[in-house]
């Protein structure tokens, strides 16, 4: 293959030639620590190398990044995309894509960089000792009496909050407390605020109001201290930082987070037109409800009283008059025949006991001859001549001395023997 140095018009190089020329150059430098920040991470599934795009920061150059997964996966607090960092990379270039990237060895993050890795280390201390959990947040009150305010004097936060709650609620009161912030004393004077309001009794719900910033302006509202004194305060607070792009730890802690001020102020009142509008459409609701229950109540008395027994209640009672005698009658008739049935059984069982009766026999003529003892005379062996008996008859005794003893015959038997 000819050098490229000696390519011409009429013999030009391939372009493997030339790749394979600028692979050796770009080897031949060997690896290097490069400053940039991580414009872009992407972590491909099944793939052990992570592809990120390192951007410089101050041109607009950019350039891809490469690194072993566990590499990325040791590096704590996790890398992210914004953070600025300082890699060890060798330069590589790809001739058969024609792409040029640095292969990572070690990445370290500086400046920005280190300030959000301290940043998500404190977060994720913070968060195991369960101070971000939803279960703590509190509900904000429907309509606080006042409102407490911290935030920085003369300040477009302190306006936005003030006039977009009054505009939305023009009775509401406000009990503001002056802080710087942003510089080292901000989140000693922040917390110093926040105490004065926690104290006042009157103060319902608590805004930290702030119009954005830098991360480095946002430091202070990540501060432990600041965090913990939120975390133990009985009053609700609001955090509006109005930052969306980095979350200070504030917002993690807070009971609410509002994206900007002017949502604070949304957040914490009610809008008065809109409770007017909503008294007035339950009230025409209810009115509502109402009349429909009264036309129907109206609609079923009206049933009511149509009904016969209504217009005229007596034939109701006439019915049951006619029914209760005719009752009546069948009770009677019921009772007179059971009596005459139990007055045939009475005489009849009157008629076999006469039957039965010994002085049924007696008035046919029997008699029933006793001793003198008592005891009944049933043979001529029993009773002796001149003895005492009384014959019992039908209707009553007869005293008598035995005079002679005849001894009845047999069948069959002679009587004279």
């Amino acid at each position: 293959m000819p050098s490229l140095r000696d390519a011409t018009l009429e013999q030009p190089a391939p372009v493997r030639a030339v790749a394979n020329a600028v692979t050796q150059w770009i080897d031949k430098l060997g690896s290097v620590w490069v400053e940039g920040q991580i414009a872009q991470v992407n972590r491909r599934p099944g793939v052990n190398t992570v592809f990120m795009t390192l951007r410089d920061t101050v041109a607009d150059i950019s350039v891809t990044l490469t690194c072993q997964r566990s590499l990325f996966d040791s590096m704590n607090p996790p890398l992210v995309e914004g953070a600025s960092v300082v890699v060890h990379a060798r330069p590589s270039f790809y001739p058969n894509r024609g792409s040029f990237s640095l292969a990572a060895r070690e990445i370290r993050m500086v400046g920005l960089g280190e300030l959000l890795a301290r940043m998500e280390r404190r977060r994720q201390l913070l968060a195991a000792e369960g101070l971000f959990a939803p279960e703590l947040k509190r509900d904000l009150p429907f309509l606080p009496g006042r409102v407490g305010l911290v935030t920085a004097p003369n300040s477009a936060a302190e306006r936005d909050v003030l006039e977009n709650a009054r505009r939305r609620w023009p009775a509401v009161q406000f009990e503001v407390a002056y802080a710087a912030m942003q510089g080292t004393r901000s989140a000693a004077e922040v917390m110093e605020a926040l105490d004065r309001l926690e104290r006042n009794p009157d103060v319902d719900v608590i805004v930290v109001a702030r119009g954005g910033g830098s991360i480095e302006d946002l430091l202070p509202f990540s501060d432990e201290a600041l965090i913990r004194a939120v975390h133990g305060m009985r009053t609700p607070v609001v955090s509006a930082i109005g930052h969306e792009p980095d979350q200070p730890l504030l917002d993690l802690v807070a009971d609410v987070r509002a994206s900007t001020p002017t949502d604070a102020a949304k957040l914490v009142v009610p809008d008065m037109a809109e409770e007017a509008h909503g008294v007035t459409w339950a009230r025409d609701r209810l009115r509502q409800v109402i009349r429909q229950r009264i036309a129907r109540e109206q609609e079923w008395l009206g049933q009511v009283r149509s009904r016969p027994a209504m217009a005229d209640p007596r034939n109701l009672l006439t019915a049951r008059t006619d029914e209760l005698d005719e009752l009546l009658a069948r009770a009677r008739r019921t009772l007179s025949h059971r009596l005459d049935r139990a007055a045939d059984d009475i005489g009849h069982q009157r008629a076999r006991a006469q039957a039965l009766s010994p002085l049924a026999t007696l008035q046919r003529g029997y008699a029933v001859l006793q001793d003198a003892h008592g005891h009944v005379v049933t043979s001529v062996a029993e009773a002796a001549v001149g003895a005492v008996v009384s014959v019992r008859v039908a209707d009553g005794r007869i005293h008598a001395t035995t005079d002679r003893i005849e001894k009845a015959s047999l069948v069959g038997e002679d009587p004279h023997a």
